[in-house]
């Protein structure tokens, strides 16, 4: 299997409708499932509202800066930076840019990798 997909064309599809968790609306889409693996798109606007995953999980800073906060540790993250959060870590961003562009991966079993 081969898939591209197109930044600009996801994008397109967000922000999807508020929700509770989410009040001003989720800003994050599922662009590629396979197995156990995920790409979600990840556009974050005002306000991280996330709550730990069951998944270990990869970002991929494609635009933007800012701050990631997980387990008491802050990192602050430029353009071109990856990031891990291992599956079950409380984290979330701070004082992110207005054009923050992230993709996160999410793969392997929950509770993540041994």
């Amino acid at each position: 299997m081969v898939s591209k997909i197109e930044l600009t064309e996801i994008i397109k599809k967000l922000p999807l409708p508020a929700t509770e968790k989410w009040p001003k609306g989720v800003w994050d889409i599922t662009a590629l499932k396979h197995g156990s693996m995920s790409l979600i798109l990840f556009t974050p606007k005002g306000h991280d509202y996330q709550t730990p995953h069951l998944q270990d999980e990869i970002y991929i800073v494609y635009r933007g800066s800012g701050q990631l906060v997980t387990q008491g540790v802050t990192y602050s993250f430029v353009e071109g930076d990856a990031l891990f959060v291992e599956a079950g870590n409380e984290h979330r961003f701070e004082n992110f840019s207005d054009d923050l562009i992230l993709w996160a991966i999410f793969w392997g079993p929950k509770g993540g990798e041994p």
